[in-house]
């Protein structure tokens, strides 16, 4: 079984990101071949600063090998450093009708948000599909948002089989964790960059817990029971306690006692606990550089041994070769 993932190189890692992409994702490289990619090319559709994607490129390097990703257990590469996935995307585009990426919903959200309305991000469907496709993908880790991402991908798939023969390329299934597919924000929506309402993973201790304590409860006094449904404290709570912990807040929740500030220091120091072992291990990575750089460098050589093979076939099918 092959895996594959891909993340943006937008800015700081995020709580959501961990929980959407990357703790999936280092499990999984447990129970299958693990393909892991930093998807600079799709960055492009909003970033315009070069040395800021180069530097957020690095950052997420690092970020990702803090976060357990192991190099003897899964290839790890830039998307860019694999051009045959050019090539692969627009054979896919001569397939794909363009009604199937006018339904996309996350071309439109970005568009009203005033990213510009370029041909790169509305075909980003198809270069994604491309990057699933070209390694044989057999399942992929996707959160909620991305679900309909992965359905043009298997759209498309099957389009291209049906036009050049079965086989050409193999049909990917999607990974979704249903119970952290979308991690609940600072202010109670998903966690987005694009909300401003993330929560990173590393930095300083009292400006990260400063963020935590600043999220919005109603005038519950404090002998009072407290709302759990659409609890942002509890929400967050959960991801980084033990079960145990967890029932025991829900429980003071409930019963009243205790403060809303008592549940946002407890649910500062379970962060903070939680995400220890992936500072330590970030502290190890960026003291050694030249380890950055040799992870990238084999994992490309290995991405483009297998992008070469699924390639060639597609070429042949399609009567290029």
């Amino acid at each position: 079984m092959r895996i594959l993932t891909g993340l943006q190189p937008s800015g700081k890692l995020h709580v959501g990101n961990y929980f959407g992409a990357m703790e999936p994702a280092v499990r999984l490289q447990e129970v299958g071949e693990a393909f892991y990619f930093i998807a600079d090319y799709h960055a492009m559709t909003s970033m315009r600063d070069p040395a800021g994607l180069r530097a957020n490129v690095r950052e997420l390097a690092i970020d990702f090998l803090a976060c357990g990703l192991d190099p003897a257990r899964a290839v790890f590469f830039r998307q860019s450093a694999v051009p045959e996935v050019n090539e692969l995307a627009w054979i896919l585009s001569t397939v794909c009708p363009v009604s199937l990426l006018e339904k996309c919903h996350s071309y439109k959200d970005k568009v009203a948000k005033g990213i510009a309305a370029t041909h790169g991000l509305f075909a980003y469907p198809v270069l994604m599909a491309a990057d699933i496709l070209l390694y044989d993908s057999n399942q992929v880790p996707v959160g909620r948002d991305q679900k309909q991402h992965l359905e043009v991908t298997r759209d498309i798939a099957v389009k291209l089989n049906e036009a050049f023969g079965e086989g050409t390329v193999v049909l990917p299934e999607p990974i979704i964790r249903e119970d952290t597919a979308v991690v609940v924000g600072l202010d109670g929506q998903k966690m987005s960059k694009s909300y401003h309402n993330t929560l990173p993973i590393f930095g300083e201790e009292k400006p990260l817990k400063k963020l935590l304590m600043k999220i919005v409860t109603d005038s519950t006094p404090v002998e009072a029971p407290k709302p759990t449904a659409g609890s942002t404290i509890l929400a967050l709570y959960k991801l980084f306690a033990s079960p145990a912990a967890y029932a025991v807040m829900v429980a003071e929740h409930e019963r009243g006692g205790v403060g809303y500030g008592e549940f946002k220091k407890r649910l500062a120091e379970a962060y903070w606990d939680f995400f220890a072992p992936m500072r330590a291990r970030r502290a190890a990575v960026t003291a050694d550089p030249g380890y950055v750089d040799e992870v990238l460098e084999l994992g490309a050589a290995r991405a483009r041994e297998e992008a070469a093979k699924v390639l060639a076939r597609v070429r042949r099918a399609v009567g290029l070769t």
